[in-house]
């Protein structure tokens, strides 16, 4: 963690982390969707992602780059654990593999913040149902996943609750 992410204000460092949730889904997806490896992924984001500036003026916001390897990591590391709590947050009929992609990366990103994370599992679930939102504005998305995230944080950190 460097110097200058420890002088920024509370405030500011809430919104990295949310920059890194939203960046480790996309990153996830982005594995999935173009068979990319983790290592190749997560450079592109750190190259192009964090802090870049995309138009002249325009930057890509910053975002708390550990925490943005951890999910990754986790959620590629602990995949087989984290698909298998998904599943069983889900109605057995719709096992992981028939959601969508969108969410399924979300799903990981969370159960690998979930699984390896310090946060707590409320402040986790609030995060990812905001990124829910962001991708589906107008869906019910975002209360499908407030439910399976409470299923999956209540089995990884039962203690929380």
């Amino acid at each position: 963690m460097s110097d200058d992410y420890k002088q920024l204000s509370g405030n500011a460092k809430r919104k990295m982390r949310s920059t890194a949730r939203l960046y480790a889904v996309q990153a996830l997806f982005q594995m999935e969707h173009s068979s990319q490896p983790v290592d190749d992924v997560r450079q592109e984001f750190l190259d192009h992602r964090f802090g870049a500036e995309v138009d002249e003026g325009v930057d890509m916001a910053e975002g708390d780059i550990d925490l943005f390897r951890l999910l990754l990591e986790e959620a590629v590391n602990l995949q087989a654990k984290i698909d298998q709590m998904t599943d069983r947050a889900l109605v057995a009929k719709w096992p992981i593999n028939r959601i969508d992609p969108t969410l399924r990366a979300l799903f990981r990103a969370a159960g690998a913040e979930f699984t390896a994370g310090s946060t707590p599992p409320k402040v986790v679930i609030t995060e990812f149902v905001d990124i829910a939102r962001s991708f589906y504005p107008e869906g019910k998305e975002p209360s499908f996943v407030n439910a399976v995230l409470d299923h999956m944080a209540r089995e990884a950190k039962p203690e929380a609750f």
